[in-house]
């Protein structure tokens, strides 16, 4: 793939010009050898890692920097995960001062969104070095944080140097290869959210950047196998389409590209995984699950000749349903949705005006089925995400995740139509 004419600044047919600030990506076998050269201008560099990613290629990284390292901060994870939040964020901030230079990340999904999060806020570029290719957050300028115990995404700024060494990346933990595959399977999801929302709300919608994230995602979709086999030039490929992806959400300014209904279903299992010590799988692996319920919504919806709403909106049981499910973090889903007003819109009307529209629009994934048949490829049955969360929960992430998020998708016209308390 062409990163440097990705990376160039594009004036599109959509009227915006698409940038991505991104200096350079480098991607292949041997990537780790070209830091020092790509690091060249810094002198007082900060890495941030985690036991686990450190121990991967912490000390090559350190041998190609030359004594440039003027602080670390590696996070203990021999007893647990690595949350993105409030703590996490102040142990990162403790070891900034006017000395250090560049923040440089060694890690993926979390790693990367501490090092985007701090390095914005404190005025500092950062770069990545990936030790998975698990998630698509890479190339991004959105960074998935944790705070007061809700999912946040914060837009910070992309990393100047991406440095992803398919050797290592090929050495992963197969869960987190997994996760990476089934974050580009999610695309099929949130870009047909993204022309559902262009329908139903008159939403910018650029088709280069639609475009850009489809073919990133007809790429990867048949390389399970190849992945499950460790094969370096499938995983160079998965790699290639998660930074690519990231990069659509660079030009867009926002997740729109990548991120949907799907993983609002995601963040809902992380959230309250989190929040009551529950199990909850990898990102990109509830993001393919939760791929798989989105897709059966919209053959429900296909399937309504007319659009009618199962009952009004009553906000007192709402309120009362959400505090229930949310517990201490309730009162923020309740005011977020209070200012977007999304409940109030009167979205029925839209849909009876629009639905021949919005219909074909719907129809445009592919099915359920084949949806599952991308997921065995990689040894994930949907029973094992039945099993891990049960009916109730996942059917309140049905109706109750899109909660989490101001951004419109396909849980609001199924609530809308589905839904009976």
């Amino acid at each position: 793939m062409n990163f440097e004419t990705l990376l160039k600044p594009t004036s599109c047919e959509c009227g915006r010009v698409h940038n991505c600030e991104i200096e350079r990506a480098v991607i292949k076998k041997g990537a780790i050898a070209e830091i020092g050269a790509l690091l060249e201008p810094y002198n007082k560099i900060l890495i941030v890692a985690d036991d686990n990613t450190y121990s991967v290629c912490g000390e090559s990284v350190a041998e190609q920097l030359c004594g440039k390292i003027a602080k670390q901060q590696i996070f203990d994870v021999r007893h647990g995960i690595l949350i993105p939040d409030e703590r996490a964020v102040a142990d990162i901030r403790s070891k900034v001062n006017s000395d250090v230079d560049l923040i440089l990340g060694i890690g993926s999904g979390v790693i990367q969104d501490l090092c985007k999060y701090v390095s914005f806020r404190e005025k500092l570029p950062y770069a990545i070095v990936a030790t998975a290719p698990s998630m698509d957050g890479y190339a991004s300028v959105s960074a998935a944080m944790t705070f007061d115990n809700m999912k946040v995404t914060y837009t910070a700024h992309t990393p100047r140097f991406i440095i992803a060494d398919t050797e290592v990346l090929a050495a992963a933990p197969t869960e987190l290869i997994v996760s990476g595959y089934g974050d580009i399977i999610g695309k099929f999801s949130c870009l047909n959210d993204w022309k559902l929302s262009a329908v139903v709300n008159g939403e910018y919608f650029c088709e280069t950047i639609y475009n850009l994230t489809y073919d990133m995602l007809m790429r990867v979709k048949d390389l399970g196998p190849k992945l499950l086999a460790r094969d370096e030039s499938a995983i160079q490929t998965l790699t290639e389409a998660l930074i690519g992806v990231g990069i659509a959400m660079a030009y867009s300014g926002n997740s729109r590209p990548a991120s949907g209904s799907e993983h609002h279903m995601s963040h809902f299992f992380e959230v309250l995984g989190i929040m009551n010590s529950r199990p909850y799988f990898r990102h990109g692996i509830d993001v393919a699950y939760s791929a798989v319920c989105t897709q059966i919504m919209r053959e429900q919806l296909l399937k309504l000749d007319e659009p009618s709403e199962a009952e009004p909106f009553h906000e007192t049981a709402w309120r009362r349903k959400i505090k229930e499910i949310y517990g201490i973090a309730a009162d923020e889903v309740i005011d977020l949705q209070t200012k977007w007003g999304r409940y109030k819109s009167g979205d029925i009307k839209i849909y009876q005006t629009k639905w021949h529209d919005i219909k074909a629009a719907l129809a445009e994934p592919p099915s359920s089925i084949k949806m599952k048949e991308y997921l065995k490829s990689v040894a994930l049955d949907f029973s094992d995400f039945e099993s891990m969360y049960g009916k109730e929960m996942i059917d309140n992430a049905v109706w109750f995740a899109k909660d989490l998020r101001d951004r419109y998708s396909v849980l609001w016209p199924y609530y809308t139509m589905f839904y009976k308390s």
